[in-house]
């Protein structure tokens, strides 16, 4: 890409990813263009797949449970055509890694309603609780003590008691308490790992 029409795009990109400066929005479009793999078909969209994505996410920030990965793609993903466009790249990392304490919420509460229906239901918490706990052998219904813990949020989160979670329930449960932002598996960057890849990349 042609250092005009980088500066074109990462000008159109800053009007919406606000928490990157021109500078930055330029170096995200750079590396977006050295991760996406070209087409072979040149009318197709240029993009990163879901399998770039999720490789982007486990060696860069340390992610590593496969739904709660696809649920991040689908979030980034905000136009559904399954590719990450260069917009949607800076857009995203935008919110993932400097956005504020409303927009992770959004994005988190996005990331765990996992069919999209505008609730965290009973169902949706047991299985992205059980990707990311550890199983120990010596439990004998591992999926019980999975339940008791469901139970355990939705008394804690659940405010009208309706047996799921609203983004308004989530939201207050959040403020009350920053450490329930990611309560049903880790869907930010961890910064450590951040911080030690951007080291690698200097």
């Amino acid at each position: 890409m042609n250092r005009k029409k980088l500066q074109k795009v990462a000008e159109s990109v800053c009007r919406t990813a606000k928490h990157f400066n021109k500078i930055e929005v330029e170096c995200l479009i750079k590396l977006f263009h050295t991760l996406v793999v070209e087409p072979s078909d040149r009318h197709a969209t240029i993009g990163l797949d879901r399998n770039t994505f999720r490789n982007i996410l486990h060696v860069t920030f340390g992610m590593t449970d496969d739904m709660i990965m696809d649920r991040v793609f689908r979030a980034f993903d905000t136009d559904n055509d399954s590719c990450v466009s260069v917009t949607e790249w800076v857009e995203g990392l935008s919110i993932f890694l400097r956005g504020t304490l409303e927009e992770k919420m959004k994005y988190c509460f996005e990331v765990y309603d996992l069919n999209g229906d505008g609730y965290i239901s009973r169902e949706e918490m047991f299985h992205m609780l059980k990707n990311s706990l550890l199983k120990q052998p010596s439990e004998e219904d591992p999926d019980e003590g999975i339940k008791d813990l469901v139970e355990i949020t939705l008394k804690k989160m659940d405010y009208d008691h309706d047996g799921k979670l609203s983004y308004t329930d989530f939201e207050k449960a959040v403020r009350d308490e920053n450490l329930l932002l990611e309560a049903f598996g880790p869907c930010l960057p961890d910064i450590k790992v951040f911080i030690f890849a951007c080291k690698k990349i200097k």
